[in-house]
């Protein structure tokens, strides 16, 4: 046997342990660049403050910045005014008050008026102003949808300015009218400086500067001074239904107010797109948010605006600007001239001015009054930094959102062929990650919203110091998405790698830094996902805010697949670029960030009028609304952020510090040193003196109740007029009033007359003739000098009414036809009317009963009256003097003035 040499068999021997040391020296040499997966701290704390930064420079940029005002003379004849607009508001203020059927409402009709005969005796040689005071006869307005759906609103005797503003010779100018709408009027509790004495003053000094320019148009512009608007949007009603100009318009622009100040934005447009997309190319500073729409029109938005009269009622096509700072103000004390920030009318004004005069000298202006559109074809509008306007048909969108669906989808179904089953349940697992982030967060937010009722006097501690839901609600908010996406995390750290498919052998360190590495990843691409899914149901259900989805899913996976290039099995996995992130949400934040802080502080706004029925809805709701709301915006937005968070070695002083931040807010509530209300963010509240004569005895006593979360305990223990607080004093006329409230022990009848006493009598009660078996009843209502009043009929009973306004014979009779349910309320149906000095007092009320309907299974009346009227007794006038100085009487359409009357028919009357 031959022998080998003594070198070849070392050399032979010692191959293993070469081999094994080649492997381990690559292994080291792999761990040396991927060992370090943790990123600094300080980077991404300095990418956080970035975002939180830029998010509030687009707010302040897009919503804060407001044009300079301009004198008259800078104006000049065709310019807009702020200087001379904001005397109008002025004047109209001092007025104090001035709802409907009040002397104060007359002297801001005279005003205006005078106003407008002094445009008209100023216009340009070549156009010619019309002036119409216009005095509405009796009718009815049944809305379908909204506020008032479901409700009967009557109105008598109201007065409106109107204005027409057309060329001389232009023959066909006065057939085709833009109108532009606002309202005079106010409610009891306010002078109404933002709603609506701005739109107002807007309007005047408009149509001064519209009659300088008119004698180039090809369409007239009428003006229209309504009041009744705030009873039920019976001034656009009577416009629309009574008015011989009516037939003339063809587009309809209607201004309002949510608040004081501020930008005023387009919050409605449509059905037609053609005035969003005119508004969009003359405005000179835009602004305007489709997902203010669909909130409005998902009656999430508890509210509603003349617009909504000229769409239903009118087939009319046009724009819905608002006011909306200050949202707290809103129907209160406070809503004064001293809020409304310079530059505030001037961009209104400059951006109705562009637009009149585009539209004006249109001859695309649509000739039928219905604009038909189908809603495949509607206007998706957003505001970019209030400069310029984006507008696209939905059909046109539609299309955008199958095709990305479609590229998507084939790009995450050729992944998971390509992966295979670790690719599989990598999907899988960032689907998980995103919903734990979800319930984390949400659960989170939500918990924070049930311990504030504990810990501090009023459910919504934060009214009056908005940024303190940062604590509240952001920092749980955020934790809990933390918290959710690092269970994610830990799953796929342990689920099998699909990048290791040549069986490298690989060192433990190693092997976990990749799936740190590849779980980051996944983490990132959670974002596509989420978005996705909401892309696909808001383009279902042909949401117009879907575009969002599509600004949030689009520029991250760009920066991904640009930045972050194809990983193979080979190629290990690298910790993600701060550039992918910063590129990922350069577009999103510019486009929604203002957005959605205007949204947050909107809502928080409005919790000061929450419960539009002190008492129906529980004290925790509003909180838990806000918390939901805030933890779905975190949820949305930093799914991208978050990701980057879980290699970081901040993590712990991340979750450390908002713990803190929570708990330090908490600790800041339930001390009090920071009021949730103060003079300028009050409660509202009403204080009623109710006479219920509905039985054989009269019962008197004042009703305090509060639309703003939480009870009166220590209102009513400040005021010490012996009021007891509860649910069981409740006065529920309906629900015309409150369902807790705080009841004073019974007064002396002191402050009213007894003519003042409404009367429900039968003055005919008969059998149908022939087949007709229903019971005929006519009654007989006397409502006590009061020009406002809510009735109640009980539908369970009643089939059909009819209702003539006045006793006489020639007397117009209304609402002839089955009465439906109003929303919200158990069987009845509810009768709203308004009207001004003139208006009748004695009305007859003729009921159908029903066929089947036996008498004795009827315990409840078939009638319930309630009239109001502005009056203050001295037992309302003490309690006001003791108000604490945070509250407000606060005014809504179906609320009473100080003094309120209560009657009822029993139905065996």
């Amino acid at each position: 046997m031959r022998k080998r040499h003594p070198k070849a068999v070392s050399d032979s021997a010692s191959e293993p342990s070469s081999s094994s040391q080649q492997t381990d020296n690559n292994n080291d040499v792999l761990d040396k660049k991927v060992v370090d997966v943790r990123r600094s701290g300080k980077t991404w704390f300095s990418v956080l403050i970035l975002i939180i930064y830029s998010s509030w420079a687009v707010y302040n940029h897009q919503h804060g910045n407001l044009p300079r005002p301009l004198t008259a003379k800078q104006a000049g004849k065709r310019g807009f005014s702020e200087i001379q607009a904001m005397k109008h508001v002025t004047a109209l203020t001092q007025f104090g008050p001035h709802p409907v059927s009040s002397d104060a409402l007359l002297h801001a009709l005279e005003y205006v008026l005078a106003e407008v005969e002094q445009v008209k005796e100023t216009a340009h040689f070549d156009v010619d102003v019309n002036v119409d005071f216009f005095e509405s006869k009796s009718g009815v307005n049944r809305l379908v949808g909204g506020l008032f759906k479901g409700k009967s609103l009557v109105y008598s005797d109201i007065s409106h300015i109107v204005v027409r503003i057309m060329p001389k010779y232009e023959s066909e100018a006065g057939e085709n009218a833009i109108l532009v709408s606002s309202h005079i009027d106010t409610v009891f509790s306010t002078g109404g400086a933002g709603d609506c004495s701005s739109c107002v003053a807007v309007m005047l000094e408009l149509a001064r500067s519209v009659s300088q320019s008119a004698h180039g148009f090809k369409n007239s512009v009428i003006f229209l001074f309504n009041t009744g608007e705030e009873e039920g949007l019976n001034g656009a009603h009577s416009f629309i239904t009574q008015h011989p100009w009516s037939s003339t318009v063809r587009l309809a622009v209607d201004l309002e107010a949510m608040g004081a100040g501020g930008k005023s934005a387009i919050f409605q447009a449509g059905p037609s797109p053609w005035a969003i997309e005119n508004f969009a190319m003359a405005a000179k500073y835009p602004s305007g948010q489709i997902m203010g729409q669909d909130l409005f029109t998902s009656g999430v938005i508890k509210s509603a605006t003349d617009f909504q009269v000229y769409k239903e009622v009118a087939g009319l096509s046009g724009l819905d600007f608002a006011f909306a700072d200050n949202t707290a103000v809103y129907h209160t004390k406070n809503d004064k001239i001293e809020l409304i920030k310079p530059g505030s009318l001037q961009h209104l004004g400059e951006n109705m001015l562009a637009f009149l005069l585009r539209v004006g000298s249109s001859s695309d202006l649509p000739k039928d009054k219905t604009l038909e559109t189908s809603s495949s074809d509607a206007a998706i509008y957003f505001d970019i930094l209030g400069k310029y306007m984006v507008v696209y048909r939905q059909n046109f969108a539609t299309m955008m959102y199958v095709s990305v669906i479609m590229q998507s989808m084939l790009i995450w179904v050729m992944s998971c062929l390509m992966g295979g089953y670790p690719a599989l349940v990598s999907v899988i697992l960032s689907c998980l990650s995103f919903i734990l982030a979800w319930i984390f967060s949400v659960a989170f937010s939500v918990a924070v919203a049930f311990i504030l009722p504990w810990i501090s006097s009023s459910p919504v501690p934060y009214a009056s110091y908005p940024l303190m839901t940062i604590g509240l609600f952001v920092s749980p908010a955020v934790l809990g998405s933390i918290s959710g996406q690092h269970l994610a995390f830990s799953f796929l750290r342990k689920k099998p790698s699909n990048r290791n498919s040549n069986n490298m052998e690989l060192s433990p360190t190693l092997r976990d830094n990749l799936a740190k590495l590849e779980a980051e990843r996944w983490l990132f691409k959670a974002g596509f996902i989420q978005w996705f899914v909401l892309l696909v149901f808001g383009t279902y259900y042909k949401l117009g805010s879907t575009y969002l989805a599509l600004v949030w899913l689009v520029p991250p996976a760009f920066a991904y697949g640009l930045l972050e290039a194809t990983l193979t099995p080979i190629r290990f996995p690298k910790p993600l670029k701060l550039a992918t992130l910063v590129i990922s949400l350069a577009v999103p934040l510019l486009v929604s960030a203002g957005g959605f802080i205007r949204l947050a502080g909107t809502l928080i706004g409005m919790l000061i009028r929450f419960d539009r029925n002190p008492g129906g809805t529980p004290e925790w709701l509003g909180n838990v609304v806000v918390a939901v709301v805030i933890a779905t915006f975190v949820s949305l937005t930093m799914v991208y952020l978050l990701a980057y968070i879980h290699l970081s070695g901040s993590k712990r002083s991340i979750v450390t510090a908002l713990c803190i931040i929570t708990a330090l807010s908490l600790a800041l509530v339930a001390s009090g040193f920071l009021p949730a209300f103060t003079e300028d963010t009050v409660r509202a509240v009403n204080v009623v003196h109710v006479v219920d004569a509905s039985g054989e005895e009269q019962a008197s006593f004042i009703s305090l109740s509060s639309n703003t979360p939480g009870n009166l305990n220590v209102e009513a223990e400040q005021i010490k007029e012996g009021f007891s607080c509860g649910r069981e004093n409740k006065v529920d006329f309906v629900s015309f009033e409150a369902k807790y409230s705080c009841v004073s022990k019974k007064d002396a009848e002191v402050g009213w007359d007894k003519s003042d006493v409404p009367v429900l009598r039968v003055v005919n009660d008969e059998k149908g003739r022939g087949d007709d078996e229903r019971r005929i009843m006519a009654v007989s209502m006397e409502t006590g000098g009061s020009s406002r009043w809510i009735l109640g009929i009980d539908m369970e009973v009643v089939e059909d009414f009819t209702l003539q306004v006045g006793e006489e014979e020639e007397d117009e009779e209304l609402m002839i036809g089955r009465g439906e349910k109003s929303s919200g309320e158990d069987g009845w149906h509810q009768i709203q009317f308004s009207g001004g000095k003139k208006a009748p007092t004695k009305f007859v009320l003729k009921l159908y009963q029903k066929k089947g309907v036996e008498k004795k299974k009827m315990q409840r009346p078939v009638l319930k009256l309630r009239t109001d009227f502005d009056r203050i007794t001295p037992q309302v006038q003490r309690v006001l003097e003791r108000l604490p100085t945070y509250c407000s009487q606060f005014g809504k359409s179906t609320s009473p003035f100080t003094l309120a009357f209560l009657a009822s028919l029993p139905y065996t009357k």
